[in-house]
Order: C-alpha cells, then structure tokens, then sequence
C-alpha cells in the first residue's frame, strides 16, 4: 500500500493551519482590481469513508464544514462495491439500471469477456449518463480527476479535463491539480470539478475500521481537503463542495469463511466475484444441480436465484447481474480458498442497509444551508443536488429522489 509523502507532524500542523483559515477570502489591496468569480462546484470522492469516521475527532476540516453545512450518513446501492457506487452518485441510477453492476461481471451480449475496474471501452458505461456528459452538452465546462468512468467517452463525450487513473499520484498532487483548473481564465476554467481520493479504502482494508492506525490516513486526507479550501479562499473562488464515499467499511477475519470450494463440486460453476457477497455462475446445462444445493438454508449466507433477489437491494434485473447471488451474515465471507496471510481486515459489500456499510456525506458552500445533520438517506439522491447546484434541468427517469435533499440547496 502507498502511503502518503508527509510525515504525520506535518499533517496535524496542516490540520490546525486549515482550521484557523478563513472560509471566505481576503480583502483585496488597494488599488488592486479582483475578478469576480461564479461559484464552481466541486465533487469529492473519498473511497472507504464510512460515515462514522467523521466521529474519531482526527478531521477537523470535514468536521467544520459538516457544521457548516449539510452532513449525513448516506445508504450505498447494491452491490456495495466502489465501481458500482461511484457510478450511482454521479447518474442517480442503481447498478441495476446504470450497468455497471459489480467491480468484476459479464454479460451475455459478449461471452468469453469480462469487466474489470481497468475497462475503458465505452460499450461497458453506455447504459447511463453521468453528469459531466450532461454538463458537457449544456455547454457547462467540467474537469474531472480520476473519477471511475471519466476516462472513458461515455456516448462520445469526456469531460474537457480528464486523466487515466494512476495510483500513484498522490492526495497532495490531485489537489494540485484541481487548484490549477481553478487558476485558468474564466473561458477555460470548469464549472463542474470532481476529484477521487483512494487511500482510506486502501488503509481501511488492511487495517480495519476500528484500527487507531487508520487516523493517520484520515488526518491526512482531512489536512488535504483543508488545503484545498484555503487555496480557494486565496483565488476568491466560491465553491460548493459535496464530498461523498462510495461504501463504509466492516471488520473481517480469516475464522468467518464460507467455502464454496467446499460446498460445491468442480466444473458445476465460475465464481464472478467472491468476499461480502458471491456472484456465481453455473456451468453449462447444471444450473438446476447449482441450485439445488445454493439455494437450500446455509449457516450465516443466503442465496437467491437473480429474479428472487429481494427487491430491497434493487438488483437482478440488468442481464449483467449473475445467476445466482449469495449474501453472507455481516462480517463472513464467502471464498474458494483459505485466507492468504495477509488477509484484510476490513471489508465492504454487504447488505447495504447495515450501518457498517453507510457512507459520508457532507455539503458546503454559499448556495447550502446550515442544516447540520440529515436524516441517512440513499445515494442515489445526490444526483439531482449536483445537478441543481451545477445549474443543469432537472433529470428524467432517475432512482434518485430530489426531495430528499431539497433543503439542503434551497
């Protein structure tokens, strides 16, 4: 795993820096003339941010703006993935109906391929229009840094500023690149930002969620985003910032295995994906024999054919979800193997209505009211905030619903 450059003094020394800076900026000198900027919105994306890590009293950056503004825990869509998720905020659609419905899947219109988070033909996202396509064709300017799918022409548009994911980038250099998009004149400066963090879930991971360990990344990550808000200030560029994670995190342990290596004969099926949950696909012509022994009662799992998933997971209809889908018991998982020695402590992609699995949300800006804490909400309704604040029509068709958040930019 690659942690970030600083130390962790330089980055307490940040925090406390970011949180005596002034939210507003300074007065010009005299005789100085200053452009006067229209607000920019701009879209976080922490990776792994479980909405109660706001609590562990290391972010203080995200603490102040939450009480500025608007703050909730949000319920990630099935499945609780990071493609899936991140793909919902930014279309208001669930997996199901957006098509990108797991990290890993396949779909029967093209046998033999499969989807991976490294997929950037445009055929895989086409099901959907995320929201710097939107903008895009209003004529609205967007730049968007390393948000999944915004490296791909999704029905032949990118956004005007875009980079192919690279790891290795660090915090300090996304935000970096960020400020200089806001540095440009007006006729190329974007007015829709995005910008995805990675390290929590990275950390979250290999440490867990209840690991003290783990404040290290999250005050880095808070001492980042303080950075981020007093270069704004500098510039005078008003900004509406909605930070968003795509899924929380739950503790895991090599001793809370279900072993489908076990439980099942060779050559009877191809597991898609494997952990929180199994996406499982029978071989030729035993699909029957596949059922008869996945769908009968299992200590701490369940399994489902796809048209009996339960509606309250919104999944199983989209023919790129599997045949058969299996959800274990919060904190087991299901493999084809023994644990590696470096099995992760932390996990996601169960249930989404478990509290491990919710996620961050907080608000802030001149066009969000101070409302403080929101009652936990689906993620599919921030999409229809940031298309209010990015100054787009209301959308058509969407699961998301623009109610829930109504208040929130009134």
């Amino acid at each position: 795993m690659r942690w970030f450059r600083s130390t962790a003094l330089a980055a307490m020394a940040a925090l406390l820096h970011a949180c005596t800076a002034p939210s507003v900026a300074p007065a010009t000198s005299p005789g100085t003339a200053r452009e006067t900027r229209a607000a920019v919105t701009i879209l976080i994306g922490i990776d792994g941010f479980r909405a109660d890590y706001l609590d562990r009293g290391v972010t203080p950056t995200l603490s102040r703006l939450a009480a500025e503004g608007a703050h909730g825990a949000m319920r990630p869509s099935f499945p609780v993935k990071t493609f899936p998720n991140f793909y919902t905020l930014v279309t208001g659609l669930r997996p199901d109906r957006h098509g990108i419905v797991a990290n890993r899947f396949e779909d029967p219109a093209r046998p033999g391929q499969r989807f991976t988070q490294a997929s950037s033909e445009a055929w895989w996202w086409d099901q959907a229009e995320p929201i710097w396509v939107a903008a895009e064709r209003a004529g609205i300017r967007s730049s968007i840094l390393f948000w999944p799918g915004s490296s791909v022409a999704v029905h032949g548009v990118r956004p005007s500023d875009w980079r192919t994911f690279d790891m290795a980038v660090t915090s300090a250099e996304r935000v970096d690149i960020v400020l200089d998009w806001l540095r440009r004149p007006a006729r190329t400066r974007p007015r829709l930002v995005g910008v995805y963090f990675d390290t929590i879930d990275s950390a979250g991971h290999k440490l867990g969620p209840a690991a003290r360990e783990l404040d290290r990344p999250l005050a880095e990550i808070d001492a980042q985003i303080g950075r981020l808000v007093r270069q704004l200030a500098l510039l005078g560029q008003p900004a509406n910032l909605v930070v968003v994670a795509d899924h929380g995190m739950g503790g895991s342990s090599p001793e809370r295995r279900i072993r489908l290596d076990q439980m099942l004969p060779d050559g009877l099926y191809r597991v898609i994906e494997q952990g929180p949950y199994a996406a499982i696909e029978p071989a030729a012509g035993r699909d029957d024999e596949l059922a008869a022994v996945l769908l009968k009662p299992h200590p701490n799992m369940q399994c489902w054919r796809r048209n009996a998933i339960p509606v309250r997971l919104h999944y199983g209809t989209n023919p790129r979800t599997p045949a058969f889908l299996c959800l274990p018991e919060m904190g087991w998982m299901i493999a084809t193997s023994p644990p590696a020695p470096e099995a992760s402590r932390g996990e996601h992609g169960w249930d989404p209505h478990a509290p491990e699995m919710r996620a961050l949300f907080i608000a802030h800006g001149p066009s969000i009211a101070r409302i403080g804490p929101l009652p936990a909400f689906d993620n599919v309704d921030v999409y229809p905030l940031l298309r209010r604040l990015t100054g787009l029509s209301p959308a058509q068709g969407i699961d998301g619903n623009a109610a829930t958040l109504a208040r929130v930019a009134p």
